[in-house]
């Protein structure tokens, strides 16, 4: 079983800033994609074609813990709560 560590750092990995785009313009995790927690529930299809690991993370992890519920909810399993940005800058190679 991989770390979260490991998975943040897997170059298949997709991660998610579930930030506002306000939030993601002032800062983010290179390379990660914005898609808002309250665009989820509309965006399940397209995390489905990730076909891969997701780790999603926010300011303090309280709604990257919503966004990954969500997509559980919609049977995404292979999600992980990356926290807050503060966190995921202390995991990314």
């Amino acid at each position: 079983m991989s770390s979260l560590k490991e998975i943040v750092n897997n170059p298949t990995t997709v991660i998610v800033d579930v930030r506002t785009p306000m939030e993601y313009e002032m800062g983010h995790i290179a390379g990660a994609k914005n898609i808002p927690v309250d665009q989820i529930p509309y965006k399940t299809d397209e995390f489905k074609a990730f076909n891969t690991a997701v780790v999603v993370y926010c300011r303090s992890g309280a709604r990257s813990s919503m966004a990954a519920s969500i997509l559980a909810q919609n049977g995404i399993s292979n999600v992980y709560n990356g926290g807050g940005i503060g966190d995921m800058q202390f995991l990314v190679n």
